[in-house]
C-alpha cells in the first residue's frame, strides 16, 4: 500500500471547494452508470467547509443526487433504562442533528424533490447491533469515497481512540478524554466536560480503511500534530488512529498551510 500523499491548500474553503467538486463529479458518474453512491461523513467542525461547498455548487448546477447514500461514521451515546440507546435527535451535539442540519438540510434546498437525498438513505449504525453495520455496507456495495477528519490532541478518528485495531469494525466505544475535550471545542453547547458523554457508536478502523478512496482533511494552527504524526508514518499505526489514511486503496492527505507549518512555527 502506497504511503498516502499530501496536498497543501491556502485555506480550508479552498479544501472545500476542490473536495466538492472531486466528490460531485463521483456521484455523477455513479448516477450516470446507474448505481448508489456510498459516501462516507464525519460530523464536527473540520468538514463543514466541504458540505458547504458542495450545498453552494448544489445551488448553481441542481445535481441529482437522490442516488447517494450518506454512510455516517459515529454517534454519541447515552443511557436510557440501564441501556446504551442513540442521542436524541434534538440534542444540538449529535450526530443526527448535524446530518440534518449541516450536511442534508443545505444540500437540498435547491433541488426539486426528485433530486435530493433520500430519509432512507441516512445511514446510522445501531448500538443494539453495531456488527450489522459493516454488514450493511458490504451488501450495499462498499463505501465509494469517504471524508475524513482527525483529532488534534490524540489522532482519533471517528471516535475511534489510540490503541484501535487495523482490523476493528464497528462497536461501541468508551470515549478518551481527549476525545471528548476535543468534542467539546467542536460543540460548546455542551458546556462542560462533565456533559460529554461517555460511550459512542463507531465504524472501526477496517470500516474506513476498506473504502476505495478517501481523503483526510485537516485544516488550522490545530492540527500541526496529527498532520506531521500521519505524515512520519507510511502505515497504520494504532497509536495514531489518522494514519489509517495510508491503508486506504487511494488515500490523500489535503491540508491548509497553517496546518502545514513546522510545529514549533508561531
Amino acid at each position: 500500500m502506497a504511503k498516502a500523499p499530501l496536498r497543501v491548500f491556502p485555506s480550508p474553503d479552498a479544501i472545500g471547494e476542490e473536495l466538492a467538486q472531486r466528490i460531485l463529479e463521483r456521484i455523477e458518474r455513479a448516477r450516470a452508470l446507474g448505481r448508489r453512491f456510498l459516501l462516507g461523513c464525519p460530523t464536527g467542525r473540520t468538514p463543514k467547509p466541504v458540505y458547504r461547498a458542495m450545498a453552494r455548487r448544489l445551488a448553481e448546477t441542481k445535481q441529482d443526487i437522490s442516488h447517494i447514500v450518506l454512510v455516517m461514521m459515529d454517534e454519541y451515546l447515552v443511557e436510557v433504562d440501564h441501556r446504551l440507546e442513540n442521542a436524541p435527535n434534538d440534542k444540538l451535539w449529535s450526530c443526527h442533528h448535524f446530518v440534518r442540519e449541516e450536511i442534508v438540510g443545505p444540500l437540498d434546498e435547491s433541488l426539486s424533490r426528485s433530486n435530493r437525498v433520500r430519509d432512507e438513505s441516512i445511514w446510522f449504525p445501531d448500538p443494539l447491533e453495531p456488527e450489522a453495520y459493516d454488514n450493511k455496507i458490504e451488501n450495499a456495495g462498499g463505501i465509494d469515497f469517504f471524508i475524513l477528519a482527525s483529532g488534534a490532541s490524540d489522532g482519533h478518528v471517528a471516535f475511534n481512540p489510540p490503541g484501535s485495531s487495523r482490523d476493528s469494525q464497528t462497536r461501541i466505544i468508551q470515549l478518551s478524554d481527549e476525545t471528548r475535550r476535543d468534542n467539546l471545542q467542536t460543540f460548546p453547547v455542551f458546556g462542560t466536560l462533565a456533559e460529554v458523554p461517555t460511550h459512542g457508536i463507531s465504524v472501526g478502523i477496517g470500516t474506513i480503511a476498506s473504502a476505495r478512496e478517501a481523503v483526510m482533511t485537516v485544516w488550522g494552527a490545530g492540527k500541526r500534530l496529527t498532520l506531521s504524526r500521519m505524515q512520519s508514518a507510511d502505515e497504520y499505526d494504532p497509536d495514531w488512529p489518522a494514519t489509517v489514511i495510508h491503508e486506504c486503496a487511494v488515500g490523500e492527505i489535503w491540508s491548509d498551510t497553517e496546518a502545514a507549518r513546522p510545529l514549533d512555527a508561531r
